[in-house]
């Protein structure tokens, strides 16, 4: 590097970003009753009674054990798989409020007590 490259640098922070995956649930949240659009921009099925519909997102690390809560999701409720990405960690579960409510307590006590992980609260809209 010559002078004139060294001094364009001074002052200039640059920053590193990467992805740590640890053992953990960030988000889990149930979004009651929600409006027949956003299944339809979600890709979900818009052929549901949507008076008694609800849509729980969750998303975890490390991104593979997406495959994990989502068979837990659909053994312990009536939920269903909208959407799950092992890549990303996203899982998407559609059903009842009280249907997807119970995948996601049954899906975040798995990974607290049997996985060890850091599980958040779930929050409702």
């Amino acid at each position: 590097m010559n002078d004139e490259e060294l001094l364009s640098l001074k002052g200039k922070t640059r920053i590193v970003q990467e992805l740590v995956p640890g053992k953990q649930i960030t988000i889990a949240h149930i979004i009651a009753n929600p409006e027949k659009i956003l299944y339809k921009k979600l890709g979900l099925d818009p052929n549901i009674d949507y008076s008694k519909s609800a849509i729980g997102v969750v998303t975890i690390s490390p991104a593979e054990t997406a495959i994990i809560i989502a068979d837990i999701a659909t053994k312990s409720s009536g939920a269903e798989i909208g959407f799950v990405d092992r890549f990303s960690g996203t899982l998407i579960v559609t059903g009842t409020v009280s249907e997807v409510e119970a995948a996601l307590k049954a899906l975040c006590e798995y990974t607290k007590d049997v996985l060890g992980f850091t599980v958040c609260n779930i929050s409702k809209t």
